[in-house]
């Protein structure tokens, strides 16, 4: 089958277009035609070998851990699906390997959730892994409730945009940062934007006189120390790219799959509740460039990659 691999760490010019061995199905597995496959930070940062000391790569690698698609045949032990069914997935392993910037995948029936019926196979590629990021830091992790102020770090990113809309599902004040081109897309999503950089502090403060009662971020660095101080009395503070944030107090999360979580997800898609913005979509064979617009860091929403052709028979015309 076709897909994106690198044999090698390095810049978005390792991303080849090219044959790689077809998927083997699991007997708790699903095989997925993929139509589309959302483009993550975490992607590229995997592709630079930025997490080789945690996640060991058996090259080639095939990029991508979100995908939206038609399961064409589920393994032997997989009554959850049948053929033809339209699904959602986190398909991320222990290691790096299959991905799925690819025609075909394999995915575990853990990995899945059925996909929302009022998204597109683009829009849905994207709720997966930043959906599953944002819901449980913070109904898991920071156990946000109604009537507390929330400060999300770059509320018109894919994460972040999905952070503001959950929180205020469940009656939470949300104080967004984000840079001045994207401040009406942030209250469109029920945020309070406020401009990311020098003087944020006081910038939040002006807003939360008393502090935040949480903060989620999604930055590090500076971002995260200046959070730190901006916390009430009892205020929770989470990340999800900086481990010292336990210096501060808080505590670290790295998304997990969990397919409860994932189909709450596309519940709360089909009713509204939150919605998946594509600022760029990109077709298979321009996945570097995909790369690259993620690599900038200052996409709103999500890029997404796009697989062409309906579901056949899947590889060897099974």
């Amino acid at each position: 089958m076709k897909a994106i691999s690198y044999a090698r760490y390095g810049g978005p010019e390792v991303l080849e277009l090219g044959e790689v061995d077809d998927p083997r199905l699991g007997p708790d597995s699903v095989l997925v035609k993929v139509r589309a496959a959302a483009v993550n930070p975490v992607d590229w940062k995997c592709r630079e070998g930025h997490l080789d000391p945690v996640l060991q790569a058996v090259f080639p690698v095939v990029p991508g851990w979100d995908v939206s698609g038609v399961v064409v045949r589920p393994g032997p032990a997989v009554p959850e699906f049948a053929a033809g069914d339209e699904v959602i997935g986190y398909v991320r392993e222990d290691f790096l390997s299959r991905g799925t910037f690819a025609e075909y995948v394999a995915a575990p029936v853990r990995a899945l959730a059925r996909k929302p019926r009022n998204l597109s196979f683009e829009e849905a590629a994207g709720l997966p892994l930043a959906g599953l990021t944002a819901y449980q830091a913070l109904y898991g992790v920071l156990e946000v409730e109604r009537g507390e102020t929330v400060l999300v770090h770059a509320a018109a990113g894919g994460v972040g945009s999905l952070a503001v809309q959950l929180a205020t599902h469940v009656g939470a004040r949300v104080i967004g940062t984000a840079s001045e081109p994207h401040h009406d897309f942030v209250r469109g999503l029920g945020g309070e934007p406020v401009t990311y950089g020098e003087g944020l502090a006081e910038r939040v403060r002006g807003l939360a006189p008393e502090g935040v009662d949480a903060v989620f971020d999604t930055v590090g660095g500076d971002a995260l120390k200046a959070s730190a101080n901006l916390l009430a009395p009892g205020g929770r503070l989470a990340s999800i790219v900086d481990t010292e944030v336990v210096l501060h107090g808080g505590r670290y999360h790295f998304v997990r799959p969990d397919p409860q979580d994932l189909r709450r997800l596309s519940e709360l898609a089909e009713q509204g509740v939150v919605s998946v913005h594509v600022s760029r979509t990109f077709p298979l064979e321009r996945a570097a460039d995909a790369h690259r617009m993620s690599q900038e860091g200052r996409t709103r929403g999500k890029i997404v990659v796009t697989v062409d052709g309906e579901p056949e028979g899947g590889p060897g015309g099974a």
